[in-house]
């Protein structure tokens, strides 16, 4: 029998009012550790707010978010962060003055695991040892993106597509549970589409993270992702595999026709 994957991400019943409009409306969704999940409808529909919930920069009216099954809808964003959420933007906030590779290892700061500057200024092995952990894990991905070649170069001076590879990068680096893309694709190239859709997969196949995409392009979505989900003016009208998305009516009337 194949091992049931656990579930990184719940969202229960989540409902965001503003003022007397409702932009989310009960959303319900899960996303299992090593499954695609895309989040797909028309302008307006409520898919920047549902992301909002989730990575916790906005406390919803109603519902609850899980995380690997205990209850965060009231953790910070920051707090979540730090349990293993990334969220990328559809506009790029990388640190423009640094280098690709710096962005990269930076991003592992956090952690404070390191020992910090002082003690590898002092030769003390455990600092040097968490700095190369640190290192390792940044050509990790540089690989992994396609970015090797660009490694040296100021984040800010970068064409988009290159940019949002390497906001993915920056994200995934350190081993999130659960990775929010929005809108992946975006100002992508063919050549720089085809790395980002081979990073996705081969994040995927790791097999430990969980991954929440909003994407316009439709196609992309249906060709990468495990289940979609469908929302229009706040409300979830459908959900499943891409195919049984494809051939929903409701689907077909509201977005897809």
């Amino acid at each position: 029998m194949t091992p049931v994957a656990p579930v990184a991400l719940e969202v229960e019943d989540v409902s965001v009012r503003f003022g007397g409009i409702v932009a989310l409306d009960s959303v319900s969704l899960s996303v299992s550790a090593g499954q695609i999940v895309g989040v797909i409808g028309p302008n307006g529909a409520g898919k920047t707010t549902l992301f909002d919930v989730i990575s916790g920069a906005r406390t919803p009216d109603g519902g609850v978010v899980r995380m690997d099954g205990a209850v965060v809808t009231d953790r910070s964003a920051v707090w979540r962060a730090r349990h293993g959420m990334r969220r990328t933007f559809q506009h790029r906030q990388l640190f423009g003055a640094l280098s690709v590779e710096d962005n990269l290892l930076v991003a592992q700061e956090w952690e404070g695991k390191s020992g910090g500057i002082v003690l590898q200024m002092l030769g003390v092995p455990w600092g040097r040892t968490r700095a190369a952990q640190r290192r390792a894990r940044a050509e990790a991905m540089l690989e992994v993106c396609g970015l090797g070649e660009i490694r040296h170069r100021p984040a800010g001076s970068l064409p988009i597509g290159q940019a949002q590879l390497v906001e993915l990068a920056r994200a995934v680096v350190d081993g999130p549970r659960i990775l929010l893309l929005d809108e992946p694709s975006s100002g992508l190239g063919p050549a720089e589409q085809d790395l980002l859709s081979r990073s996705i997969r081969r994040i995927q196949r790791d097999g430990s993270c969980g991954i929440l995409l909003i994407e316009h392009d439709v196609g992309f979505v249906m060709d990468h992702c495990d289940q979609v989900v469908v929302l229009n003016v706040g409300t979830r009208i459908a959900g499943g595999s891409p195919e049984e998305v494809q051939q929903d009516p409701l689907v077909r009337s509201a977005y897809l026709g």
